[in-house]
């Protein structure tokens, strides 16, 4: 199974009160699959899965499983501390009905290349699903050359996806991409979309990343897909401000959460706590990039 084109990390909604909010985790999917996109992935790190029990993480995922109802791929967060736990997190996935399950390199004090890939090789021979190698070196402690990448992909046969978190991402997909260039490896590329353009012209197979206008990211690539490359920059830098935007540091969740709320995907934008808040400051500063993005051809955006 292929895993390529436009993946949304779905949030996961809370009532004001910090419960979990299923209705709105159905209606932001509608939505997003609406967006035309290629999948979804369920307890990604900006679903923020790290303020989940365990008995909300089963929740969300067949809630999420169900909602999709097969319209496209799920891709399902299986990271943990632990091999043994990252395998009963994919055999949880697997057990839901998701198409594939994403592990981040385990944390190491030191990073041991051997012990990565067995790692990998263990998930991959315990749970008959195939495995999206995350590469997000704030949860792991360290970062993964692109060498171990493409050795990973080549060594385990479950492990053929590699989604990026890790700046300069174009570079890290290009020498990926030298490294694998006889086995049939995606690479998506994340950190909010906004190298997605540059992703695509160093060989990325598309995008994973919670953007609240996936429509954004399905034009870029289609346009791209289809060989009109001058028609995919074009699209890419209209909408690379209110990707940028989005992108911050500390308050992004709560800005993605508050657009989505008024595209009436969720009831409510709250974000769990710990977690950022947004000041008149930010709201006024949202207000107006939103009217820009429309004016210059987003016509997803009504507000």
């Amino acid at each position: 199974m292929r895993f390529e084109g436009v993946y949304t990390v779905l949030p996961t909604p809370f009532t004001p009160g910090g419960g979990i909010d299923v209705d709105s985790l159905r209606r932001v999917i509608d939505v997003i699959v609406g967006a035309g996109v290629d999948g979804v992935t369920a307890l990604g790190v900006t679903s923020e899965t790290v303020k989940l029990t365990d008995a909300e993480r089963v929740a969300v995922l067949e809630a999420s499983v169900r909602a999709v109802a097969g319209c496209v791929k799920v891709i399902a967060g299986a990271t943990a501390e632990g091999t043994h736990a990252s395998i009963e997190h994919a055999r949880l996935a697997k057990a839901s009905g998701a198409d594939a399950a994403m592990v981040n390199p385990p944390r190491l004090n030191k990073l041991n290349s051997d012990a990565v890939v067995r790692h990998f090789a263990a998930i991959g021979e315990a749970v008959d699903l195939p495995i999206v190698v995350q590469d997000f070196p704030p949860l792991c402690g360290y970062t993964v050359e692109p060498w171990l990448l493409a050795r990973i992909a080549r060594e385990v046969p479950a492990a053929r996806t590699i989604k990026l978190e890790d700046a300069p991402s174009p570079q890290k997909i290009a020498r990926i991409r030298e490294q694998t260039i006889d086995a049939d490896v995606s690479v998506l590329g994340g950190l909010g979309g906004v190298f997605l353009f540059e992703e695509l012209l160093a060989g990325s197979s598309g995008v994973m990343t919670g953007f609240a206008y996936p429509e954004m990211l399905v034009e870029v690539v289609r346009h791209y897909r289809a060989g009109r490359v001058s028609d995919a920059a074009d699209a890419f830098y209209r909408f690379a401000p209110l990707l940028r935007f989005e992108f911050q540091e500390g308050v992004g969740m709560a800005i993605r959460k508050e657009v989505l709320r008024r595209r009436g995907a969720i009831a409510h934008a709250t974000v769990r706590t710990p977690g950022g808040t947004l000041d008149a400051a930010t709201l006024d500063a949202l207000d107006r990039i939103l009217r820009w993005s429309k004016a210059h051809g987003a016509p997803w955006i009504s507000n």
